[in-house]
């Protein structure tokens, strides 16, 4: 019975740590269900945009007090995991604050003063973006977009941040409040008062030592418990950018915005029709064109769709959406996940995919919203861990057009005009320059 605490400990560990790679390696199949595309160009600037866009958060301080409270959430998740490895070693080996035993008094309390710091910041800052999703009702948090899961999803995490942070506080006030009483293992290990924490104590000296250490265990257990649960959570949740959006600043395109992709198929075509001697021997017609569903797509379109923070700022951009048009590229992103998520599933089922009968256009994304984009990049310069939904707009469209003629009837006219006459107007590039005749 000795070792029964780190047996749990471990056995809870473990499973966590399987179903968080197993679920992993689900999403990093699903994504490389996208055609192959080279990013292997240019690597200091790649380097460099993964600093200044994931790591230092550049495109979130165009809205500087927002980038401040966003960043102090973000310091929190990533440097208090550092006090997790304490609390896994503790679990781990049956100690309690085993690094108060390996490091100098003075800088381990340090590092914890720190640690509540950032805590008791990343729970106001979570309690401030509550209010701004459910009190204030910012338009962007309130778009139809959001119904329903998306929605819950935001305040859950916000919630289990708070809940977090509060186990934390609590487990550290407890703590010290023990050892101030000299109880046990706690006096063994006195660390001394921490600056947050200890402002807790007038709530919890009404009890005795043994509630008091009840409620520092429960605290422990319910905190690294805590952790391993929001581990497990995040791929299933809009929160997976804190880790995603890491890769996706690294392969984002570097060329200028507003560049669209030429299609090589449709440029050989054109090549080996006016030079037919240019056409090697076993040349084939395309087989498709565009995109009809998440196959057709790049894996990087698809590492978009699972790196999107769901925040609305290419939707608060895009002026199709602002006008009142069916278009938001917010919601062009979060269907294409639910479209791959949907497939990784029927594969998970099948061993392989299976046809359902459904595709990423019309099924899932629509007509009207395809149509309402203007193509103006504003979405892509919006977008805070660069994500194109234009990308995927394009290609849907292009399906749309080259495999099922479904263009409006103007666009048609368009397309004859630049076919016949090589310009949209609908007159002979003879008579093109005409209208200069009497200005001589």
């Amino acid at each position: 019975m000795q070792f029964l605490p780190q047996i749990i400990f471990l056995i809870i560990t473990l499973v966590a740590i399987f179903l968080f790679a197993k679920k992993a390696n689900e999403i990093r199949r699903n994504i490389l269900l996208g055609k192959d595309e080279d990013f292997s160009d240019n690597k200091p600037q790649r380097w460099k945009n993964l600093i200044l866009l994931a790591l230092g958060q550049r495109k979130m301080f165009a809205n500087p007090l927002v980038a401040v409270m966003h960043l102090i959430i973000y310091l929190g998740f990533i440097i208090i995991n550092i006090e997790v490895l304490e609390i896994v070693l503790d679990g781990l080996f049956g100690q309690h604050r085993l690094f108060a035993t390996l490091i100098p008094k003075g800088l381990y309390s340090f590092l914890i003063n720190f640690f509540e710091f950032l805590a008791f910041g990343v729970l106001l800052v979570c309690i401030v973006f509550l209010s701004r999703r459910n009190i204030i009702k910012l338009k962007r948090f309130v778009s139809k977009d959001l119904n329903g899961w998306p929605k819950s999803d935001a305040n859950y995490i916000l919630i289990i941040e708070i809940i977090l942070m509060s186990l934390f506080l609590i487990m550290n006030a407890s703590d010290t409040l023990l050892q101030l009483r000299g109880e046990g293992q706690y006096a063994a290990h006195s660390t001394g008062n921490f600056v947050f924490s200890s402002m807790l104590h007038p709530l919890l000296n009404g009890f005795n030592n043994q509630t008091l250490i009840i409620i520092e265990r429960a605290c422990w257990w319910l905190h690294i418990v805590g952790i391993l649960a929001f581990l497990n959570y995040l791929p299933y949740s809009k929160h997976l950018h804190i880790i995603l959006a890491f890769p996706n600043s690294y392969y984002a395109r570097l060329h200028p915005q507003g560049t669209i992709k030429n299609m090589v198929s449709v440029q050989n075509e054109v090549l080996y029709a006016m030079q037919p001697e240019t056409a090697p021997a076993d040349a084939a017609a395309p087989t498709s064109f565009g995109a009809k569903d998440v196959f057709d797509l790049s894996w990087k379109n698809l590492l978009d769709a699972y790196s999107c923070t769901e925040c609305g700022r290419c939707s608060s951009a895009c002026p199709a959406n602002i006008t009142g048009k069916l278009l938001s590229p917010r919601s062009i992103m979060m269907k294409t996940r639910d479209r791959l998520e949907t497939v990784g599933k029927n594969i998970n089922t099948n061993k392989q995919f299976v046809d359902d009968g459904k595709s990423l256009l019309h099924d899932y994304i629509s007509v009207e919203e395809l149509r309402a984009c203007t193509t103006c990049n504003a979405c892509v310069e919006a977008c805070p861990v660069s994500i194109s939904p234009l990308e995927i707009i394009v290609e849907l469209r292009r399906s749309l057009i080259m495999e099922e003629s479904n263009a409006p009837q103007e666009w048609n006219s368009t397309f004859s005009n630049i076919e016949n006459n090589f310009a949209p107007w609908k007159f002979s590039p003879d008579d093109r320059d005409k209208w200069a005749t009497d200005i001589a």
